[in-house]
């Protein structure tokens, strides 16, 4: 069975900063993705792409913390940035959870 890693993409408060870095963070994802598969783990995104805002960021603290809560309490994670980002918006859910990162 294939162990399960969550991904949490941590980006700016502005959306047009967002919408402009997300070609750079897929092309990031992909190559991680590969990697990870390569040592045997599946690597999933806590957190869907966004279509209404273009790009698949966590924006805020408050959806930060309710991506944390759609994942298992116990789940690795890795948080990964091809960009700028502000790490307050995933430092909540990082805090109060009991996995491995």
């Amino acid at each position: 069975m294939t162990q399960t890693i969550y991904l949490f993409a941590s980006g700016d408060l502005r959306l047009s900063a967002n919408q402009k870095c997300w070609p750079a963070q897929e092309v990031m994802e992909t190559s991680l993705t590969a990697a990870v598969r390569r040592f045997g783990f599946e690597l999933k995104r806590a957190h869907p792409f966004r279509p209404e805002k273009s790009h698949g960021f966590i924006d805020s603290q408050r959806y930060g913390m309710d991506m944390f809560q759609n994942i298992p309490n116990d789940a690795q994670v890795i948080v990964a940035e091809a960009v700028w980002q502000y790490s307050h918006h995933v430092l909540a859910g990082l805090f109060h959870h009991r996995g491995q990162s």
